[in-house]
């Protein structure tokens, strides 16, 4: 297993000790891994070569927004698919299902046609609001966590006069807190790092997401590696940080899901 990490990790370090290396180091023969002479100037290249913290901030704003809205939306849809007895919940289940083995790309095009009629292009709604209508995968997920959730506890709820929705945040919401965490980091890391629907539905060069903002600066410094791969780093660091800090929960509702 510690090979077959080295191997997923290799790539990181590559694009790690390159963003430290001067253009002579990069393009050393033999390759070396670490830098020779360490150097920060690719970074301010970075800095230099796109308007950074305005990508930053449009990324957080958008990953943000869409975390707010899985918290929101896949744990109540969730809830009512386990612990919520009702006639439609077995072919509403079969339908979150089905669409999970849709591909996007079949689907692109009549939902860019939506939010095309809708006024929506140019807008960051397209991005943010199916966040707020729920994910299919983290839905079924969280499904499949509560499932191990004893009913008990919700009827003892119900049975001393609790609202269906106060039963929700009180009991259930705080047990399936790992699973929860798990949706969050899942969602963050799916916007952070989305590229083609902020291609297809931004058009102002001040809206753009961090990937957008990347990609440009890669078509304008294509030779330039050190800045580039400097851009990269910057790039993956606020996932991979957000990653380390739900790993506990993430692991947690990860095998938890698993087991049902």
């Amino acid at each position: 297993m510690s090979l077959l990490a080295l191997v997923f990790v290799f790539p990181f370090l590559v694009m790690l000790s390159t963003a430290f290396k001067e253009m002579t180091d990069i393009f050393s023969v033999p390759p070396r891994l670490l830098p020779q002479n360490w150097t920060f100037e690719n970074f301010g290249a970075a800095f230099d070569g796109m308007p950074f913290w305005r990508y930053l901030g449009n990324t957080f704003l958008v990953s943000g927004l869409c975390v707010l809205g899985t918290i929101i939306a896949s744990p109540l849809v969730a809830y009512s698919l386990s612990k919520v007895k009702w006639r439609g919940a077995r072919p509403l289940l079969i339908i979150v299902l089905t669409t999970m083995m849709l591909p996007p790309q079949v689907t692109l095009i009549p939902i860019f046609l939506i939010w095309n009629g809708l006024g929506a292009m140019g807008t960051y709604l397209p991005l943010v609001v199916p966040a707020f209508l729920g994910t299919p995968f983290l839905i079924f997920m969280i499904r499949q966590f509560l499932l191990n959730v004893p009913d008990e506890l919700i009827e003892a709820a119900r049975i001393d006069g609790a609202s269906e929705l106060r039963t929700y945040l009180t009991i259930v919401v705080p047990i399936a807190r790992p699973a929860i965490v798990t949706a969050a980091v899942f969602q963050f890391v799916w916007t952070w790092t989305d590229f083609l629907n902020p291609l297809i539905y931004l058009t102002d060069p001040n809206q753009y997401t961090l990937s957008i903002g990347l990609y440009s600066f890669f078509g304008q410094n294509d030779v330039a590696w050190g800045p580039l791969m400097a851009a990269c780093v910057l790039f993956t660091v606020p996932a991979l940080f957000v990653f380390l800090i739900g790993q506990r929960f993430f692991i947690g509702g990860i095998s938890a899901g698993a087991l049902k």
